[in-house]
């Protein structure tokens, strides 16, 4: 399609405003979370202030902050990654949700574990052994013992702590990191999982520590500040994982998830596009609002001709595609919020130009983009 074809199409349903309760987000556009390891010592700076906020200032209704760090000595195998605890860390935070309110915009932490991923010895605290359900690696390899029943308290608690201080310091709802082979995923998945007590077993039973850290989390910051989960059926280095291979299977997943506290299901596939279930166009995002009535957050390559996994697994580039199936399906309201990843990341004008039909000016990504905060 070319940029004068493309121009005909109205994109307006990707900037009507979108209310939760108490929360009006501005534009359906979110900024998808992206790790970029710029907050040296896990503190983000005037700098990471800044790079959130151009989003905002370019019609981000809702940012999602990177993965930040619970309170946990093996959360992370990255110094550079940002905290979310501990004076220093949260005081530039705050100086982030300033700038982002200031132009106009939402925001979210992310709070984020890795669990297993960890290598053993990793910074930026080496003598910290990685933790999972069953101290298993992602294919199944054993690296460390169980987390005792304790850790798993204690690390709940941790999750909590992390939420009641986004709210604190003036957040606009938390997401919880659910998603691709970290911490709590690993509980969620079979083969990080080989749990015999409350905490593994069947699907249901695997999804205990994952109910448990949402209702902590709910009643940490009470009945009204929106709680979003990320998840996703894929995992880093496995995309044809499934924690539920029928809808009737996610069905039991997700409501069980809901009634423990999530409003926003933030569903990650590699292609938006990509139906879940045979027999059905839905895609993840699709399902969850179908099944829970939740507000959703469908997120993969919006506005990239190749899939976002590549770019990263093989170094590539990518130009732009067009959004007309994005925005059929958001006119039919399958989802609610389009989260925009490593589009909006090379260009923080991505929506300001969309909106405005300046689809010959946006810039394409590239590894590049990477290195630097644009």
């Amino acid at each position: 399609m070319s940029n004068s074809q493309q121009n005909i199409r109205s994109t307006a349903s990707l900037f009507k405003p979108y209310t939760l309760g108490s929360l009006t987000i501005p534009t359906r556009v979110v900024m998808a979370p992206m790790t970029r390891s710029f907050s040296p010592n896990g503190v983000p700076g005037p700098d990471v202030a800044a790079y959130y906020r151009r989003r905002a200032e370019n019609g981000v209704g809702l940012i999602i902050t990177e993965g930040t760090l619970i309170d946990h000595p093996a959360a992370t195998d990255d110094p550079n990654v940002p905290n979310f605890h501990g004076e220093a860390a949260l005081n530039g935070w705050a100086e982030v949700v300033r700038q982002v309110h200031e132009a106009g915009g939402k925001i979210m932490p992310q709070i984020w574990h890795i669990g297993m991923t960890r290598p053993v010895g990793a910074q930026p605290n080496p003598e910290a052994l990685p933790i999972g359900p069953s101290g298993l690696d992602l294919n199944g390899n054993p690296v460390t013992e169980p987390m005792t029943v304790a850790e798993i308290k204690r690390v709940i608690q941790a999750y909590a702590d992390a939420a009641a201080n986004a709210k604190r310091i003036g957040f606009d709802g938390v997401e919880i990191h659910g998603a691709h082979g970290y911490l709590i995923d690993q509980f969620l998945w079979e083969r990080t999982n080989r749990r015999t007590d409350e905490y593994g077993g069947d699907m249901m039973k695997r999804a205990r520590f994952a109910i448990e850290v949402v209702a902590a989390v709910r009643a940490a910051v009470g009945p009204d500040f929106p709680v979003a989960l990320r998840l996703s059926q894929w995992k880093t280095t496995h995309y044809d994982a499934k924690l539920a291979d029928t809808p009737e299977k996610l069905e039991q997943l997700l409501t069980a998830l809901a009634e423990a506290g999530v409003d926003i299901f933030h569903c990650s596939t590699r292609r938006f596009w990509e139906p879940e279930f045979e027999g059905s166009d839905l895609n993840f995002a699709g399902w969850a609002k179908k099944l829970t009535g939740k507000t959703v957050i469908t997120v993969g390559s919006v506005g990239l001709d190749e899939a976002f996994t590549s770019l990263f697994t093989e170094g590539k580039g990518a130009g732009q595609k067009d959004i007309d199936e994005l925005l059929n399906r958001l006119e039919k309201q399958e989802f609610d919020l389009v989260a925009v990843g490593r589009a909006l990341l090379a260009d923080p004008e991505w929506a300001a130009k969309v909106r405005e039909g300046r689809f010959g000016d946006l810039k394409p990504f590239s590894p590049e983009a990477l290195k630097t905060l644009v």
